[in-house]
């Protein structure tokens, strides 16, 4: 699930942007400047208003020339990671602001905020490197990416490209490349649909597919930018901040009533007195997408079952779950920030993100300590007050902030605590979603096509397999945008498709390897029948990850890349914030709203920053308006 927000921290910090000549996948930018992009109505329908021109009966238009950036210098992140923290970091009771547990994406994106806003942090790493899910590795001369290649939020405009504020916030700046395609569907039926870069084209192609449908395909894309929009047009923090969000509301109540998925309920009361004569405008958008998904939307709008099913693989690819288990909001933030932001590769890796918001935050006086293995918090008196490390170390702290899925913070970190109510609900609404079989290899250049696409979703046969494991494969080719992460005359493969930890499980380590080139083999020989003709013999360099390897590696129980819901949920109301039932103790990351994705996780940190700042008295606080809130939020997740 894949969402980013503006956050105040970075107005005024970037630079203009200017129009000019579009750039091939092989051009460079500096992401640097961010500029809000409205939005029109095209023959009814809704889009960004940065397209011109008029759709025809296929739905193209003719399109202004991209943007072309002016830049300042490049930051230059060091080729190695100082493993050592800060010079031995101290085994004293020095007391920090917050504590964060691990340097995933969302545990730095919180640190670096809160530092940036005066706090003393301290990072914990058990790692040598930061990063997580969104770390890197390097074999033979090739550097791989742990997780997706994907990049949300990368962007120069708007106001949702989290990482690109993250990141100008502690003064770091990544050369990115923009990438025309976001993905290349390879369907049953040999339905093959690519997700152009510009709106126009994805939609003339789709529209062109399924001609019939053209109307449907438009109405569901156009209720996706309604929400888009709506959020693009606002700050967010924290929804868990009730002067933030009262500000926010009286500021634009026309959007948040758009939105009312995140704050129409949150703001009964004042709108009531406040906007009594809006909400009769709007009263058909009030409180609608709160409990919708995307696929309740889709079927309201398309009739098509490989149209609907098309729907599934596009949802599937943002949440590990189909449109009907997708809330509406997450997919419409994905399925349009691909379109306004554009997907953007970090030049020399996606590891380079956390890196520099590693280096960003040790420059702001924060400090980070690798080979940091926290398994407990340390409670007094019911009060999260520090954590302990594997080598007894113990580090203190005004709040605690576990970077780690729920399901390790309380089960394990916490382990013989009173699980909390609210945790015994969240997981009674969500259960962990599936690992994945991760196979990295380097192939010869020539045994791809020259205008092969970066990123592709296969799915040959039935439509029945899109979430069984094994079925769908994920592959990205981030060599396609940048060729110097391989070897001269080389390109890298990401494979990856769902796998379940259980049918990994009590092998012998001959028969566990042995498992994995099976797996492997098969996934390989599918590619090659679907795509790639002859690239077995071409192999320079494999690597085979299980569930199990991804468990050791990202510290995540079983391996999960977070909450998947146990039923067809109602939207977005049973996942939980940032707060927890623990006094001091916060969770940030992909098992706390908006869920799954870089673009949601950051979210999730800036979130996450606002209210322990708040807490900790350096941003404004309301502790009556505070309890009422925190009450009325626990009260909307029972009804999920």
């Amino acid at each position: 699930m894949s969402l980013g927000f503006k956050n105040s921290l970075f107005f005024g910090q970037f630079n203009t942007v200017q129009s000019g000549s579009s750039k091939s996948r092989s051009q460079k930018h500096r992401i640097l400047s961010i500029e809000p992009v409205r939005t029109s109505v095209l023959d009814g329908y809704i889009v960004p208003r940065n397209i011109e021109g008029k759709i025809d009966n296929i739905g193209k238009v003719k399109l202004n020339k991209d943007f072309v950036l002016r830049s300042k210098s490049v930051l230059t992140v060091d080729k190695e990671v100082d493993v050592d923290g800060n010079g031995g970091l101290g085994r004293e009771r020095s007391n920090y602001d917050a504590i964060v547990i691990g340097s995933g994406i969302g545990g730095l994106v919180a640190a670096t905020q809160l530092a940036v806003k005066g706090a003393k942090v301290l990072v914990l790493e058990k790692y040598v490197i930061p990063g997580g899910s969104s770390g890197y590795y390097e074999r033979d001369g090739y550097t791989f990416d742990v997780g997706s290649s994907v990049m949300f939020g990368f962007s120069d405009k708007g106001n949702l490209n989290l990482i690109t504020q993250a990141l100008a916030a502690v003064g770091c700046e990544m050369e990115v490349i923009p990438d025309p395609t976001t993905v290349h569907f390879h369907l049953p039926n040999d339905l093959s649909v690519q997700v152009h870069r510009e709106y126009i084209d994805f939609i003339s192609e789709l529209a062109a597919k399924f001609p019939h449908e053209k109307d449907g395909i438009l109405k569901f894309y156009g209720e996706c930018w309604k929400i888009f929009n709506a959020l693009n047009s606002l700050e967010l923090k924290s929804l868990e901040e009730p002067i933030y969000l009262f500000g926010q509301f009286f500021q634009k109540p026309l959007e948040c009533l758009t939105l009312d998925a995140v704050y129409g309920c949150l703001l009964a009361p004042i709108r009531i007195s406040f906007v009594h004569h809006l909400i009769k405008e709007n009263c058909l958008q009030s409180a609608y997408y709160l409990p919708q998904n995307a696929g309740d939307i889709a079927r309201k709008y398309m009739k098509d079952p490989q149209l609907l099913s098309f729907i599934d693989a596009e949802c599937f690819i943002v949440s590990t779950v189909n449109a009907l288990q997708t809330p509406m909001i997450n997919a419409a933030m994905v399925l349009c920030d691909r379109h306004f932001g554009g997907i953007n590769y970090p030049v020399g890796g996606v590891g380079g993100i956390a890196k520099s918001l590693s280096k960003g935050l040790v420059d702001q006086g924060s400090e980070i300590l690798y080979r940091a293995n926290v398994t407990n918090i340390i409670l007094e008196h019911g009060k999260a007050v520090g954590v302990r490390l594997s080598d007894g170390r113990e580090f203190f702290g005004k709040t605690i902030i576990s970077n780690a899925t729920r399901w390790d913070t309380f089960g394990k970190l916490l382990k013989g605590e009173t699980l909390p109510k609210e945790e015994e609900n969240f997981q009674k609404v969500y259960v962990k979603a599936p690992s994945f079989l991760s196979i990295h290899m380097g192939v010869k250049a020539e045994v791809l096509p020259p205008d092969t696409d970066c990123h592709h979703f296969v799915l040959e046969d039935d439509w029945a397999r899109l979430e069984e494991p094994y079925g769908s494969i994920f592959l990205s080719i981030p060599t396609i945008l940048d060729s110097s992460l391989a070897p001269e005359g080389h390109h890298i493969l990401h494979i990856f498709t769902t796998s379940s930890i259980e049918d990994w499980e009590g092998l012998s380590t001959k028969d566990y390897e042995a498992k994995k080139k099976v797996a492997a083999d098969e996934i390989i020989s599918r590619l090659e029948k679907k795509l790639f003709p002859g690239i077995r013999s071409s192999i320079a360099f494999m690597e085979v990850g299980s569930p199990k390897t991804h468990r050791r590696y990202l510290a995540r129980d079983k391996g999960t890349y977070g909450p998947m819901p146990r039923r067809t949920p109602k939207g977005l109301l049973g996942m939980p914030f940032n707060t927890t039932a623990v006094d001091g103790l916060y969770c940030v990351g992909d098992s706390c709203f908006p869920g799954q994705g870089v673009i949601a996780v950051a979210f999730s940190g800036v979130m996450c920053a606002h209210r322990v700042a708040a807490d900790i008295g350096i941003e404004k606080k309301s502790p009556v308006l505070d309890a009422a809130l925190l009450r009325l939020l626990g009260w909307l997740r029972t009804l999920a």
